[in-house]
């Protein structure tokens, strides 16, 4: 006898716009089609503390953290699908991609100091979400000197400062006001 097979019906997919929050489902997870997003939580200081960075084919989700309060803030417009628990099983691939990038993101914060925590954060970055250009590699996404220090645990201030040495030692140039670009001959070939 023949059992014909469970209807599993399509993702919901949603759509949210730069700034806006997804919201928190406690059995679902988010693939995330286009756009990025960061995942975020707060000490108890009240300071952001930015535990990842996130682009197509991520997952996200409160089932992935135990940091409460969780949130996933949208850096560009985003387009997610709804991925239930019963579901989870065909996204084991990207659930271990973000369990490695979350430990990758560990240790570049656990660096002692922070022009060491810098340089490996737009390594990182540049390997994420880098775009190859004739000068190196643009870091195509909108990131601000305070996003930059809510990630590496530095104030905006000491950011801008290190930014600025970089400049100077030709590591990188800032080509428009939001975008980073590593420049050729940084070591980045080894590493991209």
């Amino acid at each position: 006898m023949l059992v014909a097979p469970a209807y599993v019906s399509p993702p919901i997919r949603r759509i949210f716009s730069r700034h806006d929050l997804v919201p928190q489902e406690p059995n679902f997870l988010w693939r995330i089609e286009q756009g990025v997003v960061r995942t975020l939580c707060w000490s108890e200081e009240g300071t952001a503390i930015v535990s990842g960075y996130w682009t197509s084919k991520d997952v996200v989700g409160q089932p992935l953290s135990s940091n409460k309060p969780y949130q996933i803030q949208c850096l560009t417009p985003v387009e997610v699908s709804l991925i239930p628990d019963y579901l989870w099983h065909q996204e084991l691939d990207a659930i271990r991609l973000h369990a490695q990038q979350t430990e990758e993101i560990l240790n570049i914060v656990r660096s002692k100091q922070i022009y060491q925590r810098l340089k490996q954060l737009l390594f990182w970055l540049a390997q994420k979400f880098g775009r190859r250009v004739e000068e190196g590699t643009l870091i195509d996404l909108p990131i601000s000197h305070q996003d930059i220090a809510d990630m590496i645990g530095a104030t905006r201030v000491t950011v801008t400062r290190e930014l600025q040495k970089f400049e100077q030692e030709g590591i990188i140039t800032r080509p428009y006001r939001k975008y980073i670009l590593l420049r050729k001959g940084n070591g980045l070939k080894e590493t991209l």
